[in-house]
């Protein structure tokens, strides 16, 4: 997230500086602090004042969504709130009626925007046992999303980013090159070289048909459940943007692509998703393609965001994980699709 001139703690600093100050761009609470609670894309600030208030202030990363994309993702957020029948975080609009404010400050190189939405009430489900009742939830708001995406009419012009094999594996990345990404050593390049080909091989048969890509949450995972006993609520909506439908599961297991409860995961999300909304046999058959997919734009994501805690923590053997997750992919999915061709 920082400039490559810039380390990480620098950039902090200043952005400290600039959430505290663009608070005031709200009606706001005398006495408000915004604190850091999380930085990846996005630098995130939990806001506090004296008296119980709470919201939360997204900075956005500098030149990863236009203020076009940002109205689009809250287009869809109103949307899928009013009618979709999937619970979303409100936001606040600022002062001069936009909900989309800019702010600089002196250290960075140019102004961010940001949104501060409301403070949702709630914890994400316990990841420490068993799982399967959340991801059954989880397929089940997938299903509505899905459903939502397919027959809305996007507010034209309609600006998000395009998670499909060119984002990945392309000439301008989204995340970067895989190829970068710390301990990818001959070896696992090689393995990984070859799940490129059949993942590209896989998609381009599959296709891009509205009902099998079209707009997704695209980081649905556990951690982006909001539960209490009022009902549960999909948050985090930056990354939404056009991709598979499937690509959804595959972004609810990101980081524990080899955890060997992955089958009974993908079990529940597939029974709670059926529930709502039919799947055809051939889209549940690449669910394996969009996990590999998304687990070599983790690996790409790890090499460019390395100077950020997450992804540091995360490098040492994810390389030499994902080859091993790759060579299984070849074995079990390359000899069928041969037969089929």
């Amino acid at each position: 997230m920082a400039a490559p001139d810039m380390p990480l703690d620098r950039m902090l600093e200043h952005l400290e500086i600039l959430a505290n100050e663009a608070l005031s761009l709200w009606d706001m609470p005398q006495g408000a602090v915004a604190r850091l609670i999380n930085v990846s894309e996005n630098a995130t600030y939990l806001v506090e004042a004296p008296g119980g208030y709470r919201s939360i202030l997204r900075v956005h990363r500098e030149n990863y969504h236009t203020r076009r994309a940002i109205e689009c993702e809250l287009a869809w957020l109103d949307a899928l709130g009013s009618g979709g029948g999937v619970e979303t975080p409100g936001y606040s609009i600022g002062k001069d009626g936009r909900a989309i404010q800019q702010a600089g400050v002196e250290g960075l190189s140019a102004p961010r925007f940001l949104v501060l939405f409301h403070f949702v009430e709630g914890a994400a489900p316990d990841e420490s046992g068993d799982m399967s009742a959340g991801y059954e939830t989880l397929g089940a708001i997938a299903a509505r999303c899905h459903d939502h995406a397919i027959g809305w009419a996007q507010p034209q012009p309609f600006e998000r980013l395009t998670w499909d094999v060119e984002a990945v594996f392309g000439p301008a990345p989204t995340w970067g090159n895989w190829r970068d990404a710390p301990e990818v050593t001959g070896a696992v390049r090689a393995v990984l070289e070859q799940v490129e080909a059949m993942i590209r091989t896989r998609l381009d048969a599959y296709g891009k048909a509205p009902g099998r890509f079209n707009l997704i949450h695209a980081d649905m995972r556990l951690a982006n459940l909001l539960v209490d006993e009022t009902g549960t609520r999909l948050i985090d909506f930056d990354d939404c943007g056009h991709g598979w439908l499937m690509y959804d599961f595959a972004a609810s297991i990101s980081f524990i692509e080899d955890d060997p409860r992955i089958p009974a995961f993908k079990a529940a999300w597939l029974k709670g998703y059926r529930n709502l909304r039919p799947l055809e046999a051939e889209d549940e058959a690449e669910i394996d393609t969009f996990i590999m997919l998304r687990r070599m734009a983790l690996l790409a994501w790890i090499g460019s965001h390395i100077e950020a805690p997450e992804p540091r923590h995360l490098a040492p053997g994810f390389a030499a994980r994902t080859a091993r997750l790759g060579q299984a992919y070849l074995d079990g999915h390359g000899k069928i699709f041969r037969e089929r061709g």
